[in-house]
């Protein structure tokens, strides 16, 4: 092993550490944008419930490497295909948390929320989506980490940020570039976990007691 090499090598390590962040958080971001407004309609038109997780379930069976290239005479050799890709793993996580946090709001509370004159848009802000947020937040940590380990398979198509190095390690056969980026994938998922466990508790005071 030729320590040295990481040294001479940590700008460009440092840049796919933060392409591999960022990939992960637009994916995660428009993941939970489609996810909540899913499965809010779900939770509340029970009909739709069904369909919306059979969907979900049927595109996360997709493997990963099959979606790119679906996705290839659309938008390209570029960040959108494997954002796009990596997205549609996230609702299968999100959609169904969102669901079972809402479903887990026992009725009487917001039965009481629209007694004391709460309308249905008021009570879902202000009393179903704060106490669902503890199951909704696990699912968000658990596509995360999900996502950052995904975002290496897009090196197949040139956009797998720290998933070049694996590439570049295999094709090579030189191993400085592989343990880099396994040793990187494995603390930015462990940083982001527990900086969203961080971000969960902020939200949720009363589940510290």
């Amino acid at each position: 092993m030729r320590w040295s090499w990481f040294p001479g090598h940590a700008d460009d390590l440092a840049s796919l550490t933060l392409l591999h962040l960022q990939m992960t958080v637009l994916a995660v971001g428009l993941g939970i944008l489609i996810a909540v407004p899913l499965a809010i309609l779900a939770h509340r038109v029970g009909r739709v419930r069904g369909p919306v997780l059979a969907l979900t379930g049927v595109l996360f069976t997709i493997p990963s490497l099959a979606l790119f290239i679906l996705l290839l005479p659309f938008t390209g050799l570029s960040m959108t295909t494997a954002v796009i890709g990596l997205t549609v793993y996230t609702l299968v996580v999100l959609v169904r948390n969102t669901i079972e946090g809402l479903s887990s709001v026992p009725p009487h509370i917001s039965e009481a929320a629209r007694a004391m004159g709460y309308g249905r848009t008021h009570v879902l802000l202000a009393v179903e989506l704060p106490l669902a947020l503890p199951v909704v937040m696990a699912g968000v940590r658990i596509a995360t980490v999900m996502t950052i380990s995904l975002v290496s398979v897009a090196g197949f198509i040139g956009q797998g940020a720290l998933g070049q190095l694996f590439i570049d390690g295999f094709q090579r056969n030189f191993p400085e570039p592989i343990v880099a980026g396994i040793a990187l994938t494995l603390l930015l998922a462990l940083v982001a976990d527990v900086l969203l466990v961080g971000v969960q508790r902020a939200l949720t005071p009363w589940t510290r007691r």
